[in-house]
């Protein structure tokens, strides 16, 4: 195996390579050649490092309102096999050798789809690293896990070069964001992505924590040690957050949710709702993917206003 600043000069893995995988240590003795990504964050990780000809398809894109114009430009050709989670007759229906997918994201703790189950039909699966908490990791969020995921997958494909001109350039950017809110007031945040009798938000151990900080922000509920999880309104109330982020997908729209917030007699005193502060951000920007440093950038305007 060589390293991504050998690849870059031109040198090719040499096989078998040897990943992490949240607790399993994954082989793989040539690259991937039928792959199917799970959900459009993880799709596009695959797009941005050229792997289409290596595909044999997607899922969970279009079942949950998610694509973009782009994305789906970008998966023409290609065929979304499940619109929402894949079965294992699903994937050997297309013959894949390859499923990239997460815990919560395609893979259900106690499901029928899963690397023990997949791994004896020939099916080899890399987990998204931040999805790892679902199964025992303790760590919180970090823009790092992201890195650690597209690098892996330039050492599973071989594309070393392009995995690493990549992680480059997003970590450029990101470093522009912090350089711009080192010593700024950190605004108090709620993430709000579904959920009527309780919220539906981010733990410390979900992107969104990660997001915000790098941000310059204070995600509200960072003390809890969960990813994505409920709370009951009584906690967003004692928090007061001073600005909301919406995640944007779903049957709802985000002007729905907003609205939904604004009129519910259980925020209204809450300073964010008070002064009608939102962000609304889409789906695939609030979970690991390429778009996360689009969503620092962003959260870092919006939350100049309460700084």
């Amino acid at each position: 195996m060589v390293s991504l600043s050998a690849s870059i000069n031109g040198q090719a893995s040499s096989y078998p390579v040897t990943v992490k995988s949240c607790n399993r240590s994954v082989v793989f003795t040539h690259p991937p050649m039928r792959a199917v990504s799970q959900d459009v964050n993880l799709t596009e990780m695959m797009v941005a490092l050229g792997l289409q000809p290596q595909m044999v398809g997607y899922s969970g894109v279009t079942g949950w309102n998610k694509p973009t114009a782009g994305l789906m430009t970008a998966l023409k050709g290609l065929p979304e096999v499940a619109t929402h989670y894949p079965t294992v007759e699903t994937l050997l229906n297309v013959n894949a050798d390859f499923f990239f997918a997460g815990w919560n994201y395609g893979m259900k703790v106690g499901g029928d789809v899963t690397p023990q189950a997949l791994q004896p039909l020939g099916i080899q699966v890399y987990e998204l690293t931040e999805s790892c908490s679902l199964i025992g990791s303790s760590a919180a969020a970090s823009l790092e896990q992201v890195y650690i995921d597209v690098a892996n997958l330039g050492k599973i494909f071989d594309v070393e070069d392009r995995a690493q001109l990549l992680i480059t350039g997003l970590r450029k950017r990101q470093q522009e964001v912090v350089n711009r809110v080192a010593g700024k007031k950190k605004p108090r945040v709620f993430v709000y992505d579904s959920g009527e009798d309780r919220a539906f938000t981010a733990g410390r151990q979900a992107i969104p924590q990660a997001l915000i900080e790098t941000a310059g922000g204070q995600n509200v509920m960072e003390d809890l040690s969960a990813s994505w999880t409920q709370v009951g309104w009584e906690s967003v109330v004692e928090a007061d957050p001073q600005y909301i982020v919406i995640v944007d997908y779903g049957e709802r729209s985000s002007a729905e949710k907003i609205q939904f917030l604004s009129e519910n007699l259980a925020l209204q005193s809450v300073e964010a709702i008070r002064n009608k502060r939102f962000a609304v951000l889409p789906y695939s920007a609030m979970t690991p993917g390429i778009q996360n440093v689009d969503a620092i950038e962003a959260l870092a305007t919006a939350f100049d206003e309460v700084r």
